[in-house]
């Protein structure tokens, strides 16, 4: 399975060094930033993307830059992500807010959970969604993902984070995905 995902509108892919000047701008605006590490400059930004490239260089596994087919722009970042100590085999999501509420996330996500499932063969997936993160209960929800724990801090350097831990097996997303794409096109 390639690590390059279409949609019917986005294109999911590893992020590259020419989407600095759209992750930049995404991690320093206040509410695009707010659960997902907080509002970096353009220097802290740069160094995320460059962890993000290497894990995908390293790992093959990252989140995917998300792209819009018809217009080309970048939209956030969503994928499969496991990082060193982390709370489990995660997909997470983040988008910027001019391209939330209109169905991109849930698109995205579902092509990232088969990802991990189908290509990566993760048997478990988790979601760590702050407390205070109502639209990212509410996909995990969607997703069929359960909530597995509360209150739990994420490792370091993100231990002052407090979230809660959504989730399910690879079994349990075959089952849920094919009733989310049957009420999709409804």
């Amino acid at each position: 399975m390639s690590n390059i995902i279409e949609t019917d509108r986005l294109i999911l892919r590893p992020p590259i060094a020419d989407d600095l000047d759209a992750w930049a701008d995404f991690m320093s605006n206040e509410e695009d930033a707010r659960f997902i590490g907080g509002v970096m400059d353009r220097a802290m930004s740069w160094r995320a993307l460059m962890t993000m490239i290497g894990s995908w260089t390293a790992h093959g596994v990252g989140m995917f830059s998300v792209i819009e087919k018809s217009s080309n722009e970048w939209l956030g970042r969503i994928g499969p992500w496991y990082p060193e100590a982390w709370l489990g085999t995660e997909v997470g999501w983040g988008l910027k807010s001019s391209a939330q509420g209109k169905g991109y996330a849930i698109e995205a996500a579902i092509a990232s959970m088969d990802y991990a499932v189908d290509a990566l063969g993760w048997t478990k997936i988790v979601h760590t969604i702050d407390k205070e993160n109502t639209p990212s209960f509410k996909l995990a929800k969607r997703l069929g993902s359960a909530l597995l724990e509360e209150d739990v801090f994420l490792p370091k350097p993100f231990d002052e984070n407090l979230v809660d831990v959504w989730g399910q097996s690879a079994e349990r997303w075959k089952s849920n995905r094919e009733n989310l794409i049957k009420s999709l096109q409804r």
